[in-house]
């Protein structure tokens, strides 16, 4: 079993954005810091970085936050987008003060538009990041779609044919499955992370995408459990479905 890492107790609190250096440090000589039920009172004290530390540990009265590495699930709400570049309320506005200011920062595994809601990750840990949106992981992500126009019966196969070419791309997509739930909606499951990838294919076949909504990721669903806007750590057990 690996050693676990260790870290100075204001570096520590200050990386999950606690305050600057000095402001941890007035914390814990107010003795808000407490550990296994005692105060403690020096910065430079090294603890190890277990995940059971915000079980032990409390900061006013309060657990700690999960140290890094981390993963958190949202149910991403309608109206807000996945990007601080982006104009208008941004995913991250939805999470404690605080943890804006974490470092390493907190950033989406890929995005959804500010019209898609559904199930979001964000991370902490960029190898994890990487790992989920490489082209090479051909992870499936599947969307509930909602149609302006009636589907007219060949979409299924032009999608799962992978040949199809958006347009100013030179790469056909990777073959995709298409289950029609009614006449204007259906699921789509996509292998892929293309820009607006799900509103381009159907656009291309002369329809119009007006409700998007992702519901899984590889075996994760969104679980039922949060509503829009809402969040919580992922679990090993999630973690690992994404692979699944």
């Amino acid at each position: 079993m690996s050693k676990a890492p260790t870290m100075r107790l204001d570096r520590l609190l200050a990386n999950l954005g606690y305050g600057s250096r000095r402001e941890v440090q007035s914390r814990i000589d107010a003795g808000e810091v407490v550990l296994d039920g005692a105060a403690l009172g020096d910065g430079g004290q090294r603890l190890a970085i277990t995940p059971d530390l915000p079980e032990r540990m409390t900061v006013a009265g309060r657990p700690l936050d999960p140290p890094p590495p981390f993963t958190l699930v949202m149910h991403k709400p309608l109206g807000v987008v996945c990007s601080h570049k982006e104009a208008g309320r941004n995913v991250y506005e939805l999470l404690p003060e605080r943890w804006r200011r974490r470092n390493p920062a907190i950033s989406t595994i890929g995005r959804l538009d500010a019209d898609t809601s559904g199930l979001l990750l964000l991370t902490d840990d960029g190898g994890f990041l990487h790992r989920v949106i490489s082209p090479k992981a051909h992870i499936e992500k599947r969307y509930r779609v909602q149609l302006d126009r009636p589907l007219r019966g060949h979409e299924a196969d032009v999608f799962a044919g992978g040949t199809m070419m958006l347009e100013g791309e030179t790469t056909p997509l990777r073959p995709a499955v298409l289950e029609i739930l009614g006449p204007r909606e259906a699921w789509l499951t996509i292998t892929e992370g293309r820009y607006h990838q799900v509103r381009r294919m159907f656009a291309a076949l002369d329809n119009h995408v007006v409700a998007l909504h992702r519901d899984r990721i590889g075996a994760l669903g969104l679980p039922q459990s949060l509503a829009p806007g809402q969040f919580r750590p992922l679990n090993e057990t999630e973690r690992a479905a994404l692979f699944a």
